[in-house]
């Protein structure tokens, strides 16, 4: 029987979105999230996991994005311009390609993250991060590093299906990082779905990720669920159809197509028993 792990990032990011990933795992098939530590409504919000005991919770580690960091900027000079994280996963690589980017400071300011999520009694399955990040090698040695660190069993490897540039490196370096990751003796779903949907995930390509997962031993599917309307994420630049993916992810039907085509539905806690 397949395990697949239907994740939704970024919880935290705002008071509605957490709501929503809670929603989407009450009633839906959601079985895993990821906490972004940075995100304004963490501290609000993260206590509520602790009342969710079959939901998976990981770090959505962030070195890129809107929100500042944890560590005061003077601390992590070479991952901040002007007090302020990259924008973005391509700024981010132009100064990692460069040399700019110590993995010193990745390693604080991702350690301090992890800390915040395990001081509030939570144990986290797996990390993973903002953007994918930890597919560039820089990012990826910091990672696997904190799992050994803190004990953390598991991590995202990335994967895109072939077809296009963007996807077809993205895929070749999900490769080479669970590899990495399995020389460390760190579990990963061995497939991963939703980075080509990533913000457009509809019923049909719920379904679609589905019948894909039938032939795979694990698979994770990322997903980023939210409500239509959201005052407090008008700050963030992301051209998402959060209420869709809602939507599809609370749809009965999507719950019936997993159990016909026989997948056990878990989080990363159960990639030891498939």
């Amino acid at each position: 029987m397949s395990l697949v792990i239907i994740n939704a990032d970024d919880y935290g990011l705002t008071t509605a979105t957490s709501r929503a990933i809670l929603r989407a795992h009450r009633e839906g098939v959601v079985t895993s999230t990821s906490v972004l530590v940075l995100g304004s409504a963490f501290r609000e919000t993260v206590a509520w996991l602790t009342d969710e005991p079959k939901l998976g919770v990981g770090v959505h580690l962030a070195a890129v994005g809107e929100d500042p960091p944890l560590a005061a900027p003077g601390k992590i000079p070479s991952l901040c311009a002007g007090g302020k994280l990259a924008p973005s996963w391509r700024t981010f690589l132009l100064r990692a390609l460069r040399g700019k980017v110590d993995p010193a400071h990745l390693e604080h300011e991702f350690a301090l993250q992890i800390q915040a999520v395990l001081d509030v009694g939570l144990k986290p399955t797996h990390l993973d991060t903002h953007q994918h990040l930890h597919i560039w090698p820089v990012v990826g040695e910091v990672v696997l590093r904190l799992c050994r660190r803190f004990r953390i069993p598991a991590l995202r490897v990335p994967r895109a299906r072939r077809g296009r540039p963007q996807s077809a490196m993205v895929d070749w370096l999900g490769r080479r990082l669970g590899a990495r990751a399995h020389a460390a003796g760190l579990l990963y779903p061995r497939q991963f779905g939703g980075f080509e949907q990533a913000g457009t995930m509809t019923k049909q390509k719920l379904v679609a990720l589905l019948h894909r997962a039938v032939e795979a031993r694990s698979f994770e599917i990322g997903v980023h669920p939210g409500p239509a309307i959201d005052p407090d994420r008008s700050r963030y630049r992301w051209d998402y159809k959060w209420s869709e993916e809602l939507d599809a992810l609370v749809d009965p039907d999507v719950r019936k197509a997993a159990e016909r085509l026989g997948l056990k539905l878990g989080s990363y806690a159960d990639l030891g028993e498939s």
